[in-house]
């Protein structure tokens, strides 16, 4: 393998509904200039059932690595989040 090769950086904000999602990943947009809103995912809590219980992942890639972590996860906290540990 390479020593050059750079990796594909991912944020991963955690959010408590798809509500928050949603609006954490156009912030992410209008604050970070991103061109494209982030991906949504659900991600329903280990042995729940219920709809109820999930996380709203807000993925944002970040191939140059320019985003700052630190921004990220203070977003994410505005809304009851937070920004995944790598």
């Amino acid at each position: 393998m390479a020593e050059n090769v750079r990796v594909n950086v991912r944020h991963v904000l955690v959010l408590p509904d798809r509500d928050a999602a949603e609006e954490v990943a156009r912030e992410v947009v209008d604050r970070f200039g991103l061109p494209e809103e982030p991906q949504l995912v659900r991600d329903a809590l280990a042995g729940e059932d219920d709809a109820e219980d999930a996380q709203w992942l807000v993925v944002v890639e970040d191939p140059r690595e320019q985003l700052d972590a630190t921004a990220l996860d203070e977003l994410a906290t505005e809304y009851d989040g937070w920004l995944e540990a790598p």
